[in-house]
């Protein structure tokens, strides 16, 4: 079958995910780039994928690996165990509950100030230039003490490795050299001189250089792409389902807006069984690669019941939005803050926003999501 499903027009889940769902075993894809591969749709295969170390994503880098555009995003989200463990381990001291909650009031004046902005030029803007797009840039640059004037250089450089099409291979390995070599400059600075930030506590790891920059730059692409593509497309969503939010209703939509919107263009990364490995009715053979869909798991009824009604008072704990597993995101709680505050600064300050023309999508990045959102209020 080819693969991906999805359309990058809109947010829908394809009706492709429900049939295979439906079908007993795996789906035998074939995707644009790379050999074929199985498909994991249902949600407690893909736990067991995501979650067991008989898997790797390491070993997609000496083959072929399975994949929808040319290249696929590396460093951390490529390692296996042990240097993926020690990382990891390495990034949860810097994303402590206290750290991380601490920049919510930051967060909140950063939400606070944008909106002020656009009601001032308003009552038209673009949500996802005027807001979606500032608030997790403004939060990473903050988090690695990036300097306000760097913050256009560095969101083009994340621009440019989270695009699939708009840039040659050439181009994208410049603007990772620039940024990793920027990045290597902070990291230098703050051994000079540390302060009580998430940088000098990543370098209190004792990690070598070269992987902490791998780490600073996972955290800029995973940190700002998607929260910047979940911010429109959560508002996207209440619209077209008519749903008005309370203030109070805030956080628990956030996790069933999290759980609904399969944010992901398709399955992104190959696991590759390092020995044959029992998955639902299917042995996968040793060698064999294996993707995961997030989102069609987290619409599996079979986990989450009437899962293709968005019921934003549902209990949506036990999603995988944030991955799951030896590759779940570090930096959830974050993230969250950042959705939070971002939709309640929205429910309180323009509870009548509305759609003011049509949606621009994003074609050529790995998220779906608006590249324009037109409201008004």
């Amino acid at each position: 079958m080819r693969y991906p499903f999805n359309d990058f027009t809109g947010l829908d889940l394809a009706p492709e995910y429900e049939k295979a769902r439906e079908t007993p075993g795996l789906t035998r894809v074939e995707l644009p780039f790379g050999e074929p591969a199985w498909l994991v749709t249902r949600y407690d295969e893909a736990r067991l994928v995501l979650g067991d170390k008989r898997f790797s994503r390491a070993a997609a880098l000496d083959r072929d690996a399975p994949r929808a555009f040319p290249r696929i995003p590396g460093g951390i989200v490529t390692m296996d165990p042990p240097d993926l463990t020690r990382i990891r381990q390495l990034a949860a001291r810097g994303f402590t509950a206290r750290r991380v909650e601490q920049l919510r009031p930051h967060v909140r004046s950063l939400v606070a100030q944008l909106l002020d902005d656009m009601i001032a030029a308003g009552p038209r803007a673009d949500l996802v230039r005027d807001f979606a797009l500032p608030i997790p840039i403004a939060v990473i640059c903050e988090l690695l003490g990036v300097p306000a004037e760097d913050q256009e250089t560095f969101r083009a450089w994340n621009d440019s490795l989270m695009s699939t099409s708009t840039q040659t291979a050439e181009e994208t390995q410049r603007n990772l050299g620039e940024l990793a070599a920027y990045i290597g400059g902070l990291i230098a600075r703050r051994r000079a001189e540390p302060t009580d930030d998430l940088l000098t506590a990543f370098i209190e790891g004792d990690l070598p250089d070269q992987q902490l920059v791998l780490l600073c730059i996972a955290i800029l692409v995973a940190g700002y792409e998607a929260t910047a593509s979940q911010i429109p497309n959560f508002v996207f969503t209440l619209l077209q389902k008519n749903v008005r939010l309370d203030e109070n209703d805030v956080d628990n939509a956030v996790e069933e807006l999290l759980r609904f919107v399969p944010l992901a263009s398709s399955a992104m990364f190959a696991h590759y069984a390092l020995e044959d490995i029992q998955v639902g009715d299917v042995i996968v053979r040793e060698g064999e690669p294996v993707l995961v869909s997030i989102g069609s798991a987290n619409r599996d009824p079979s986990r989450f019941a009437g899962a293709d009604a968005l019921d934003v008072n549902r209990d949506a704990r036990g999603h995988m939005a944030f991955g799951y597993g030896l590759h779940h995101c570090v930096g959830s709680a974050l993230g969250r803050i950042e959705l939070q505050e971002a939709l309640r600064g929205l429910v309180t300050r323009l509870p009548g926003l509305r759609l003011a023309g049509d949606v621009e999508w994003k074609t050529d990045t790995f998220f779906r999501g608006p590249l324009a959102m037109p409201v008004t209020w």
